[in-house]
C-alpha cells in the first residue's frame, strides 16, 4: 500500500485517475452514517457509503435504541408529563456541560419532535407505554422511561423535569441493532451505493477543500471523487494511543462500547485543517443502579467522603467516581436496602459489620472519617434533607439497620463501559470547522466523530448519542447534497 496517510490528505494532483466519482461521499455504516447517506440521497445526491466492517452496526448496534426526545411526544402525553421546547433545550444545555453548542441545542429541542416522526415513518417502531422508576433501559418493549438526571439536583433547578429516553420496541436489552437494521433498509432502498470491507485510507484535498477519499477496497486503493464528503466513523475508544494522549482518565477503564471506534475519522478531520475539541470527554456507567434500592445507599471515596448525590443518572455518578483520589470506591448500604448488584456489574462486598466504625476499620480507613461521613448523612435524612448534595427526600434513608456492608466498584475491576465524546468541531449542518472557525470546505461530520449534543461526560444522559448521531447525520446529509459540485 502507498504511504498515504489519515494525518495528511492526498493532493489532487498526485491521483493517477479517479475509479469512482459520486456526489456525497459517507465514511461509516452506522446510525449516523446511514442517516446522513439517506438525506443525501433523498436530496438529490448521489450518494456512495463506505464501511470498513462487513456490514452496518458500529456502536449504535450496540446500544439499546434508546433516543432522548422531547418537547411533548405522544408517549410523554399519555404517560402524563407536559415536557416543552423550552424545557428540552434548557436541560440539552446544561447537560452540555461548560461548552455546550447553544445552536445545536436549540435547534434539536425545536426539531425533536419533527425527528420523532421522522423516524416513526422511516418504520421505526414505539409501543408509546411509560416505565417508571429508575432502569438502566427497559427488558421489555415500552417506549418511555427517566434516562438522566432530570430529577436530580442540579439539574430540576433550571430545566423542568420529564422522562424523554424514547426507546425502539424490542424484547430484552440491546434494540439499536434492530434500529441500524431499519436504517439501513431505508438506506439501501433510496439508491446509495454501499460498499463494506472499504476502508478509507486517506482524504483528498485540492487546496483547502477536500475533494475525494482513497479507499482500501480488495487490497487495492480506489480513488474516488466526491463533492462532499461527511465523516461518520464514531469515536475512539478502541484507540489506546488516542487515548492515552487525549483522555488519559479513560486509562482507568477497560470495557469500551465500540466497534470500529479507532477515532480514524477524527484524525483524517484533523488533517484535513478541522478542530477537535473537548478531546479529553468520555461517558461511562457502572451499572449499579440496578436494583433500585442501592440509590438510597451512599458513595464515599477512600477518604470516607461523599462526592455525589447517588439519585443522578447513572453515568453522571459513574464519571464523577472516576475523578476521585486511587482506583475504587464504596457504596455503603444497610441491610433494609441491601441487594446484590446485576452480574453485569462486577461490584464485590469489601467490608461489613455490625457498625460503621467496623466497616471503616475492614476498609482500613483512618477513624472516624468513613463513620463521621455518615454520621452527618443520617443526622439530616432522618429531617428529610441532604445540605450538602441535595439528593431527593424520596431517595434519602438512614442508614441505621445492621449489617452494614460497602459494596467495591473497582475501575479496572468492576464494570465501566465506556466511549469517547470529544472529535470534530461542527456546525450543526454537520460542517466541520477549522481552528479559525470556518468550514473546511467539502468536508462534514456527525455523531461520536464530533463534539456534538452529549460532550460533557458529568452530565451524560441516556439516549443523546443516538438523538445527536440520527438528527445531526441528517442535517449532514441534507447539507451535503446542497453543498456538492457534481464531477465535470
Amino acid at each position: 500500500m502507498a504511504g498515504y496517510s489519515l494525518h495528511r490528505p492526498l493532493p489532487v494532483g498526485e491521483v493517477p485517475g479517479w475509479d469512482i466519482e459520486t456526489g456525497v461521499a459517507v465514511i461509516g455504516f452506522g446510525a449516523a452514517g446511514a442517516c446522513a447517506a439517506l438525506e443525501a440521497a433523498r436530496g438529490g445526491a448521489r450518494t456512495t457509503l463506505f464501511e470498513m466492517g462487513s456490514g452496518s452496526g458500529g456502536a449504535s448496534a450496540l446500544s439499546g435504541g434508546e433516543i432522548y426526545i422531547g418537547g411533548g411526544s405522544d408517549a410523554q402525553r399519555a404517560a402524563g408529563f407536559a415536557d416543552t421546547p423550552e424545557a428540552l433545550a434548557a436541560y440539552l444545555k446544561l447537560a452540555g456541560g461548560p461548552d455546550a453548542d447553544a445552536a445545536k441545542c436549540d435547534l434539536y429541542a425545536a426539531q425533536s419532535l419533527a425527528h420523532y416522526a421522522w423516524l416513526k415513518a422511516q418504520g421505526v417502531p414505539y409501543k408509546g407505554s411509560f416505565v417508571p422508576g429508575k432502569i438502566i433501559e427497559p427488558a421489555t418493549d415500552d417506549t418511555l422511561i427517566w434516562s438522566g438526571s432530570e430529577e436530580a439536583w442540579p439539574f430540576f433547578e433550571t430545566a423542568a423535569p420529564a422522562p424523554r429516553g424514547h426507546v425502539i420496541q424490542f424484547e430484552g436489552w440491546g434494540g439499536g441493532r434492530l434500529l441500524v437494521d431499519i436504517l439501513e433498509r431505508n438506506v439501501r432502498a433510496a439508491g446509495v451505493d454501499v460498499r463494506t470491507d472499504a476502508r478509507v485510507v486517506a482524504l483528498i484535498a485540492d487546496g483547502p477543500a477536500i475533494v475525494g477519499l482513497v479507499v482500501r477496497i480488495d487490497n487495492r486503493d480506489h480513488f474516488v471523487r466526491a463533492g462532499a464528503t461527511v465523516i461518520c466513523t464514531g469515536g475512539f475508544c478502541m484507540n489506546q494511543d488516542m487515548i492515552r494522549r487525549y483522555a488519559p482518565e479513560a486509562l482507568k477503564l477497560s470495557d469500551p462500547i465500540g466497534e470500529n471506534d479507532n477515532g480514524s475519522g477524527i484524525l483524517m478531520g484533523m488533517g484535513a485543517g478541522g478542530d477537535a475539541i473537548h478531546m479529553d470527554e468520555f461517558f461511562t456507567t457502572c451499572p449499579w443502579i440496578m436494583p433500585e434500592s442501592l440509590v438510597k445507599g451512599i458513595f464515599v471515596n477512600r477518604n470516607g467522603q461523599r462526592f455525589i448525590n447517588e439519585d443522578c443518572y447513572h453515568g453522571r455518578v459513574s464519571r464523577s467516581m472516576i475523578d476521585q483520589p486511587g482506583d475504587r470506591v464504596w457504596l455503603l448500604v444497610d441491610n433494609a436496602i441491601f441487594a446484590r448488584p446485576i452480574d453485569l456489574a462486577r461490584i464485590d462486598i469489601a467490608a461489613v459489620g455490625e457498625s460503621w466504625e467496623e466497616v471503616e476499620r475492614e476498609l482500613g480507613l483512618p477513624e472516624d472519617t468513613l463513620s463521621a461521613t455518615v454520621r452527618t448523612f443520617n443526622r439530616y435524612a432522618a429531617e428529610g434533607e441532604d445540605p450538602l448534595w441535595h439528593k431527593a427526600a424520596k431517595w434519602l434513608k438512614v442508614l441505621d439497620e445492621p449489617p452494614f456492608a460497602a459494596l467495591e466498584l473497582n475501575f479496572a475491576g468492576s464494570y465501566f463501559s465506556f466511549f469517547t465524546l470529544g472529535g470534530l468541531a461542527t456546525l450543526p449542518t454537520g460542517e466541520v470547522l477549522d481552528r479559525a472557525g470556518a468550514p473546511v470546505p467539502g468536508l462534514f461530520a456527525a455523531g461520536r466523530a464530533t463534539a456534538g449534543l452529549p460532550r460533557w461526560g458529568h452530565g451524560y444522559s441516556s439516549g443523546m448519542s443516538l438523538a445527536d448521531c440520527t438528527f445531526f447525520g441528517r442535517q449532514a446529509g441534507m447539507a451535503a447534497a446542497r453543498a456538492f459540485t457534481p464531477a465535470a
